[in-house]
């Protein structure tokens, strides 16, 4: 038991500063005599750390711009919400094949990474409460060296890099966490995890099924034995992913830089299909310095930006359309989300206009209300942009009278928080009132259908502006800046 809680990171920042590791050879009886020092970089882990990748991470950080001792001081906050005696099980997500044994790339779950920083599967993740405030015992159960599987799928980080890089007190295989959970639990702790019942098959039957007389639901079955309670973790875990730390601002703030400046150099090309901007995004994310795209962009000439989540993205560009292009790229397991609108040609028509400043009028709007002294949440910030669209259609000779009327030409929300999901937080009431720390979007949008209750000239136009911002005290910081929504900056950049 390692207490306090952020004893374990200043261990690992001071083991990982050192040019060697050590490796324990040979059987457990001679491990004593038969320890080495083997330099870092000459050893293989399943991610990147600092002594393999100086260029991606700097000292003391286990994924870019985040600390060994951030993520454990994210375990103690935790901690620090269990009642004594409880206990947090995550897993690892599980990788995904689109046939056979071609795999899609990895993508850890989000509340996994967040408490711990490793990024490989068929891991488990346990935090104990072990005494007062946020006192814990960290338990990282990975999959061990196999160089056999490793030609194959590459390099495992091992059981003894889950201690001395990744701060685990405790650490094991992961095929053989059950007996160990069966330990902890055996007290008849409370359990908090989201995963319901048995857990989830996918991700835990390899590791609980094969519990003696136990079966497939082997983990909740084993609760029933321990007399241990399970609860929802989601609500804890959403109320510290939403407030993000000055680290956490600052990846997503590069990630909006990259992300925007890639953007708004698209807008100064003209592309002969929806295919040609998709790639040329990817590439632009990419050479930027993101990590990869963050989602499925949205990619939609003409009428296709009527549909609010097309990703079919294979259509022609007319001249005369606008195009829709909801995109972001993602850096250090973070993302911002950006939508922006803008004519294929380079120039709006009069009508396309007109809408576009109704839209960015509301926009505008309601971003410069995310400051905690506005005392606002994201539903009233909807209504707030509905009061805004009403007004603005209005005058645009729309009737919006009728209380469908809006839900028709409005029909998603105007924001949702962002972080290390595009839709972070999930379940997070957009009832609560904003903080400094949240990172939400604010993407008002009008979507005219080709209906007779609509002015014709605006019929079959779609516009969403979209950018992630961060919560202050008294102002808003826009994490998107670069990617530029004026008319006349748009218009601008093909002059």
């Amino acid at each position: 038991m390692r207490s306090p809680a952020l004893r374990s990171p200043w261990r690992a920042l001071w083991q990982r500063r050192r040019p060697h590791f050590r490796l324990a050879l040979g059987p457990p009886s001679r491990r004593r005599q038969s320890t080495v020092h083997v330099p870092a970089a000459q050893l293989q882990f399943g991610q990147p750390i600092h002594e393999t990748h100086p260029h991606l991470l700097g000292p003391g950080e286990l994924t870019p711009g985040i600390t060994a001792i951030e993520y454990a001081r994210r375990r103690a906050n935790l901690a620090s919400k269990l009642p004594e005696g409880a206990i947090a099980i995550l897993a690892a997500a599980e990788t995904k094949y689109r046939s056979g044994a071609v795999f899609y790339p990895y993508h850890q779950d989000p509340d996994f990474f967040y408490l711990t920083g490793f990024k490989e599967p068929q891991a488990l993740a346990v935090i104990e409460k072990t005494g007062p405030g946020g006192q814990h015992d960290f338990h990282l159960y990975v999959r061990p060296k196999d160089a056999k599987a490793e030609l194959w799928d590459g390099a495992r980080s091992g059981i003894q890099a889950a201690e001395d890089v990744f701060n685990a007190d405790h650490a094991g295989d992961v095929a053989h966490a059950n007996t160990t959970l069966a330990d902890i639990l055996s007290s008849g702790r409370e359990v908090y995890t989201d995963l319901p019942g048995s857990f989830r098959p996918s991700a835990y039957a390899k590791y609980f099924g094969a519990l003696s007389d136990l079966g497939s639901n082997g983990l909740a079955k084993l609760f029933e034995r321990t007399r241990a309670s399970s609860k929802p973790l989601r609500p804890i875990l959403n109320e510290l992913r939403s407030i993000k730390s000055e680290a956490e601002i600052q990846n997503m703030r590069l990630a909006g830089q990259r992300s925007g400046r890639a953007i708004t150099d698209a807008m100064r090309k003209q592309f002969r299909s929806e295919r040609e901007l998709d790639a040329f995004l990817d590439y632009r994310f990419k050479m930027e310095g993101c990590d990869n795209i963050a989602y499925v962009p949205v990619i939609a000439g003409g009428q296709h930006s009527l549909t609010i989540h097309y990703v079919q993205n294979d259509d022609v560009l007319n001249v005369g359309d606008l195009v829709l292009v909801d995109a972001g790229g993602e850096y250090g397991g973070y993302i911002t989300d950006i939508t922006r609108t803008w004519p294929v040609s380079g120039k709006f028509t009069t009508e396309q206009r007109e809408l576009y400043e109704v839209v960015l009028r509301v926009q505008r709007t309601c971003v410069a209300l995310c400051r905690e002294n506005a005392f606002l949440s994201l539903d009233k910030l909807h209504k707030i942009a509905e009061e805004g669209f009403r007004d603005g259609l209005t005058q645009l000779g729309f009737d919006v009278s009728r209380n469908e009327a809006l839900t028709t030409l409005f029909p998603h929300h105007v924001g949702h928080h962002v972080g290390l999901d595009v839709h972070d937080s999930p379940g997070m009431p957009r009832s609560a009132a904003l903080r400094p720390g949240n990172c939400i979007t604010i993407e008002p949008g009008i979507y005219v259908p080709f209906d007779s209750r609509w002015p014709a000239r605006f019929q079959g136009i779609g516009i969403r502006i979209e950018d992630s911002v961060c919560v202050g005290p008294e102002h808003a910081y826009v994490l998107t800046t670069e990617a530029v929504k004026e008319v006349v900056d748009i218009e601008a950049l093909r002059e």
